[in-house]
C-alpha cells in the first residue's frame, strides 16, 4: 500500500507550482434540476465561484482545504495506520482537559517546496489539509475510508469543502484580509495557528453536513406540509412521526451539546494570544449566525413534528372512541334481547302452561 501510494504522490513535484484546490472536480457531482421552493428550504450560505478558487495562485500563495467526510474517525486507529504508513508525522493536538485526544495533526515527511504540508484531523469527521495538492489530497482521501465511522456521501464532503487562500507576512499578528489569511512568518506558534484556523473551519464544514442533512429531512416532510395545507389526510404513521421527531432530536443534539458551536473551546482560555484569531474566523464563516439559523429551523421542524404527533394522537383517540361506543351499542343490543326474551318468552310460555 505505501508504494502505491508513493507512486500517487509522485508527480506532486511537477505539480507543486500549479496547485488547485480539492473541490476542483465538484462538477462531476454537481446535481442538476430546479431548486425546491419549500418554506422551510435553507438558504446556503454563498460560497466562492469555482473559477475563482480555480485561478493559478500567486507566488507565496498556498491553498487550504476542510472536507467534511464522516460523523466520527477513530484517531487512535489512524495514528497507528500513519505512523506504519512512515510518510507523515503524526502527534496529537495538546488540549487541556479533554478526557480524550480530539485532533490528530500529521506533517509531510518528505518535502516538496519550502512551504510544509500539515494535516489536522478532527475526530468529529473534518479533515483540514494545508499546501496539499488534489493528488495527494485524495490519496490521502482513499487511504483514511478505513478510519470513518459513519461516512458522509461524496456529494455532501465535496459540497461542503471549505477553501482558503493564505501567505505569510513579516508582521507579528496574523490577520485575515478580504478572506485571503495572512500568517506570521516570524512565530513560534505557527502551528497553533494553523490550528486554530483549522478548528473553526472544521467546525464551519461540519455544519454545512448538518444543514445538508436538515436539508434533506425538510424535503421528506415538504409533502406533509402540503397535505395539512390543502386538507388531506395525513399519511404518516405513529411511529414514522415518532422516528422524525428522534431524527430531529439528534440533529439537534450534535449541533448544541456536541460541538462547539455556541462557545469558545476551553482550548483558548489559556491561549488568549489565539482567540483573536479564532473568533475573527468564526466571524467570516458566519458560523453565529449560521447556528442560530439551524436552531429556529430545528425549532419550527419541531413544532410542525408535534403537530402531527397530536393530531395523530387525537384521530387515535376518536377511534378508540368509535370502539368504546360500538361496545356499548352490542352490550345494549345483548340485553334488549335479553329483555326480550324475559318478557315475551314468559308470554309464550303461559297459554301452553294453562292448557296443561
Amino acid at each position: 500500500m505505501m508504494m502505491s501510494f508513493i507512486r500517487v504522490v509522485a508527480p506532486l513535484a511537477r505539480a507543486v507550482h500549479r496547485q488547485t484546490p480539492i473541490i476542483v472536480n465538484v462538477h462531476r457531482f454537481a446535481s442538476g434540476g430546479p431548486p425546491s421552493l419549500s418554506a422551510l428550504q435553507i438558504k446556503k450560505r454563498k460560497r466562492k465561484p469555482l473559477e475563482d478558487e480555480g485561478k493559478k495562485l500567486m507566488p507565496g500563495h498556498y491553498y487550504m482545504n476542510a472536507i467534511p467526510t464522516a460523523e466520527e474517525y477513530d484517531l487512535q486507529a489512524l495514528k497507528s495506520a500513519l505512523l506504519k504508513q512512515d510518510l507523515y508525522k503524526p502527534t496529537f493536538v495538546d488540549e487541556d482537559g479533554a478526557s480524550e485526544p480530539e485532533v490528530l495533526h500529521a506533517t509531510a515527511k518528505y518535502e516538496v517546496g519550502s512551504e510544509p504540508r500539515d494535516i489536522f484531523f478532527f475526530r468529529e469527521g473534518s479533515l483540514v489539509v494545508w499546501n496539499m495538492n488534489e493528488i495527494e489530497s485524495q490519496a490521502l482521501l482513499t487511504f483514511m475510508k478505513p478510519f470513518e465511522l459513519r461516512s458522509l456521501t461524496e456529494d455532501v464532503a465535496v459540497q461542503e469543502t471549505e477553501s482558503l487562500t493564505y501567505s505569510y507576512s513579516e508582521h507579528k499578528k496574523s490577520s485575515l484580509i478580504d478572506g485571503n489569511l495572512v500568517l506570521w512568518n516570524g512565530g513560534e506558534n505557527l502551528v497553533l495557528e494553523k490550528f486554530t484556523v483549522s478548528n473553526a473551519v472544521a467546525l464551519s464544514v461540519k455544519l454545512g453536513s448538518w444543514e445538508s442533512a436538515l436539508e434533506k429531512y425538510i424535503d421528506s416532510i415538504e409533502y406533509v406540509t402540503e397535505d395539512l395545507k390543502a386538507g388531506r389526510a395525513i399519511k404518516l404513521s405513529q411511529s414514522e412521526v415518532l422516528r422524525k421527531t428522534g431524527e430531529l432530536f439528534a440533529l439537534r443534539h450534535l449541533i448544541n451539546l456536541r460541538s462547539d458551536l455556541l462557545d469558545t473551546p476551553d482550548f483558548y482560555w489559556d491561549r488568549e494570544h489565539l482567540e483573536p484569531l479564532y473568533l475573527r474566523m468564526i466571524s467570516h464563516l458566519s458560523i453565529n449566525r449560521r447556528t442560530r439559523v439551524m436552531n429556529e429551523r430545528l425549532s419550527h421542524c419541531l413544532e410542525l413534528v408535534e403537530l402531527l404527533s397530536a393530531k395523530l394522537s387525537d384521530r387515535h383517540h376518536v377511534r378508540l372512541e368509535w370502539m368504546i361506543i360500538v361496545l356499548i351499542m352490542v352490550e345494549v343490543a345483548f340485553e334488549f334481547l335479553h329483555y326480550y326474551d324475559r318478557i315475551f318468552g314468559n308470554e309464550l310460555e303461559t297459554p301452553s302452561t294453562q292448557e296443561d
